[in-house]
């Protein structure tokens, strides 16, 4: 008996883990929705190319603002020289090359530098935009995957009660108190609640996958807490605020950025036929095997040789940068209009937000209205049937018809909260109720 109850303690401690490792996935992972949004930020593609691109703008800017340090550029120039030294590549043959060059008064340049740094500001608030677009897109797929669930813990109910409806009505075919006709209809409650199911599962199904692909949580362990979503806003009617939010919007102000870009680049375009002036440096370590003696007064060749000053360039005639000048009229004027458009768009957006919520909210209340009287009507139905004034059939069309209350009230409900969130985005309240920050 003692060596089969340790042959049995060992088989269990080699399948145990065994068992533990082909069971399934991970086990489930809470993730708040505070959490979700933080996760979601920190994998959204489309942050990370917005952040690239910001990037890549500092260094545009830095890369025109640098013109006015010398460049430095050491080389040399050897070769054959028959007859008098020609240059090689612009400069004359030489042991050792030293020129430096660098913008000295340039007002094109320091407009083309102050647009640079204008687009700088344009990808910072696209970046600040994607970040309200991932976040807007977490908090409603989060808040809606939250509706499925609880609709899909509602239908559980309903589904037994509808079963156990069907068999009671299949009792009374065969009692002959009820006819065939009354136990299709039960079927078809049934039938549809199953349909309600099979929906809710579908697209709760796909909102956990997709939150986990936003949060890198695997899908199969990835669970909400409705609890952590927090009290969301009451709207106000107010003119003003549609305004003031168009102003504030990452969009708009993006756009707003980039026609003053645009207008500086104009600008540089123009002023690229002013005059300029460039510092420019140049030494140079002549040898005698180009025979440069051979072209100077006895005793005048000397082998090193510098030259500092300033290169002054007049632009009289440039057809091609006269059409430069025209392309950028365009863009500014482009740039201008799509400015106009933005503001303009995300003040009628945010006014409509503003009335749809408040719409929602008393759409939300008439349907919680509606269900608490489908409530009150089953129980009355309840108790029409203790004093047989009332039958199945009463007491299941009143059921079906405060789930069909419950379900409408849990849509208008998502759709206030939809309003709701696109509302804080526009005002640019969003980030902070998200991520509690307020």
């Amino acid at each position: 008996m003692k060596t089969r109850l340790c042959l049995g303690t060992r088989v269990h401690r080699l399948l145990f883990p065994m068992i533990l490792f082909f069971s399934g996935s991970s086990p489930a992972q809470t993730v708040s929705l505070r959490h979700a949004v933080e996760l979601a930020l920190q994998h959204a593609t489309g942050i990370t190319i917005a952040t690239a691109d910001e990037t890549h703008a500092n260094a545009s800017y830095r890369e025109l603002r640098n013109s006015y340090i010398p460049q430095l550029n050491v080389g040399a120039g050897i070769g054959y020289s028959d007859g008098f030294p020609l240059s090689l590549e612009g400069g004359a043959p030489s042991l050792v090359n030293v020129t430096a060059q660098s913008a000295l008064l340039n007002l094109a340049l320091s407009d083309f530098i102050r647009a640079a740094r204008d687009e700088i500001k344009v990808d910072a608030l696209t970046t600040k935009d994607q970040r309200g677009k991932v976040i807007q897109d977490t908090v409603l797929s989060y808040a809606e995957l939250a509706k499925w669930e609880q609709r899909l813990s509602s239908l559980g109910e309903a589904r037994g009660e509808e079963e156990k409806m069907e068999k009671a009505v299949e009792e009374r075919v065969k009692a002959g108190v009820d006819s065939a006709m009354d136990l299709s209809k039960a079927r078809l409650s049934v039938a549809r609640v199953k349909l309600r199911v099979a929906e809710a599962n579908g697209a709760a199904d796909v909102l956990r996958e997709h939150l986990a692909k936003m949060t890198g949580v695997p899908s199969g362990s990835f669970e909400i807490d409705p609890d952590s979503i927090p009290a969301l806003p009451s709207a106000k009617e107010d003119v003003d605020v549609a305004d003031k939010s168009s102003d504030q919007n990452p969009a708009v102000q993006a756009a707003v950025e980039e026609a003053r870009a645009q207008f500086l680049r104009l600008q540089g375009e123009k002023r690229s036929l002013w005059p300029s002036v460039d510092f420019a440096t140049q030494y140079a370590n002549l040898t005698t095997i180009n025979n440069y003696q051979r072209f100077y007064r006895p005793g005048s060749f000397q082998p090193n040789n510098v030259t500092v000053g300033a290169a002054i360039r007049f632009p009289f005639f440039n057809l091609a940068q006269h059409a430069r000048i025209q392309e950028a009229e365009a863009d500014a004027e482009k740039a201008k209009k799509q400015a106009e458009a933005a503001r303009n768009s995300a003040s009628e957006e945010t006014l409509r937000l503003q009335h749809s919520v408040v719409q929602m909210q008393d759409a939300r209340d008439v349907a919680e209205l509606e269900y608490e009287i489908a409530q009150q009507n089953v129980q009355a139905i309840k108790t029409r049937m203790e004093s047989s004034t009332a039958n199945l059939h009463d007491l299941d069309n009143a059921e079906t018809q405060a789930n069909e209350r419950f379900i409408t009230l849990q849509d208008f409900a998502f759709e206030l909260e939809r309003s709701q969130v696109e509302l804080m985005r526009a005002t640019g309240d969003l980030e902070g109720w998200a991520l509690g920050m307020r």
